[in-house]
């Protein structure tokens, strides 16, 4: 029988594992949704951006091979839901593009940032955890619960994957078989048809292992940290994640858990979760490059502008993160890796929200100029 204090320190020690791969990638690569739109905007130059969609492409390969081999199941995630959120999808994106646009970065990109010794990015995730856990549990979950939350799309399928919607809708099942790969295939077609990044190994090898983290993250928690049926409860179980299900990469709501656990550490009741143990993972490996490549320095704000400017990006990323149920990460790689409608929605909002600030700052620059 599977015992579920051993399976919870696998999961978190798993967990742990590839979000130190991730931290020491992401520190290494610069990789980052922020710095990739802002490329975009202001140079138009898209290399960093085929790294992301890179990874993209290499996650839902992944997660399609996992499902085919039955360990992990779309349905049982909250990204699959029948029922799609659509207005937290996109007023959530939208402020958590706003946000990390003003922090300097995503939630990932701060824990990166925060390992290799930028004060910033401590200040924001402080910030963010507390608005992050307000929207949760406290004052800001009354507008997303009683408000943006109540609107929602029945995609009339069993679950809200594209594969699913297709064939709910009577497209052929051959068709939505079919289209995780022909998705990931055309990605890492218009990824690699640039000569520019075909010549940029590091990069290459960046979009590939982030995407392999993200396959790693579902099949810790949806495979590895499975019980069909648990001792106490007679009911399956996925071990060590916060929401009760499976999980892979996020880092709003896992940041905000993590301040609830240094501050409850007492409370017997609280476990090092497989959110909780990859937020310290990604910070971990962020430090542990940043060290190994001389580039750890302390760096803080250059003004009380820029303070306001950091801690306004937080809250914004802390309620539209949990509100979008997920960040660049959580709905830009790791729901986008089961095709989830949902993911879709926020991610192109996150975008759109991350481009017009950074047209806003621009026109702002060029006017006190």
């Amino acid at each position: 029988m599977q015992d579920p204090v051993h399976l919870q320190w696998v999961v978190a020690g798993g967990a742990f594992a590839l979000a130190f791969v991730f931290g020491a990638v992401a520190q290494k690569t610069h990789f980052c949704a922020m710095g990739s739109v802002s490329d975009i905007v202001a140079f138009g130059d898209w290399r960093r951006m085929r790294m992301w969609l890179l990874a993209i492409a290499v996650a839902v390969s992944g997660v399609t091979l996992l499902q085919y081999a039955g360990w992990l199941v779309p349905a049982k995630t909250i990204y699959a839901t029948p029922q799609v959120p659509w207005l937290s999808h996109i007023v959530g994106g939208l402020l958590f593009g706003c946000g990390m646009t003003l922090a300097s970065g995503c939630a990932s990109k701060n824990l990166v940032r925060a390992g290799a010794g930028n004060l910033k990015a401590w200040v924001v995730l402080l910030v963010l955890g507390i608005a992050g856990y307000m929207t949760l549990k406290g004052l800001f979950a009354l507008p997303r619960v009683y408000g943006l939350d109540t609107l929602k799309l029945d995609v009339g399928a069993s679950v809200s994957t594209l594969p699913a919607i297709i064939t709910a809708h009577g497209g052929a099942a051959f068709i939505a078989q079919a289209l995780p790969w022909v998705a990931a295939a055309a990605i890492a077609i218009f990824v690699f048809a640039n000569a520019s990044f075909r010549g940029s190994p590091g990069a290459i090898a960046g979009g590939v292992l982030i995407g392999l983290v993200v396959v790693g993250g579902w099949y810790v928690s949806s495979h590895l940290g499975y019980i069909a049926e648990d001792p106490a409860t007679l009911e399956e179980r996925f071990v060590a994640t916060n929401s009760g299900r499976p999980e892979s990469f996020s880092f709003v709501s896992p940041v905000a858990y993590t301040l609830e656990l240094l501050m409850l550490w007492s409370d017997q009741s609280r476990i090092v979760t497989f959110g909780i143990a990859s937020a310290f993972g990604v910070a971990a490996g962020a430090f542990a490059m940043a060290a190994a490549t001389r580039q750890l320095r302390w760096e803080s704000f250059a003004d009380a502008a820029d303070v306001r400017r950091h801690m306004l990006g937080g809250v914004l990323m802390g309620f539209g993160g949990v509100t979008a149920l997920g960040c660049t990460i959580g709905q830009g790689l790791t729901g986008l890796s089961m095709l989830a409608l949902g993911s879709l929605i926020t991610f192109l909002s996150i975008i759109a929200g991350c481009a017009a600030t950074l047209k806003l700052q621009m026109w702002w620059l060029e006017r006190e100029a």
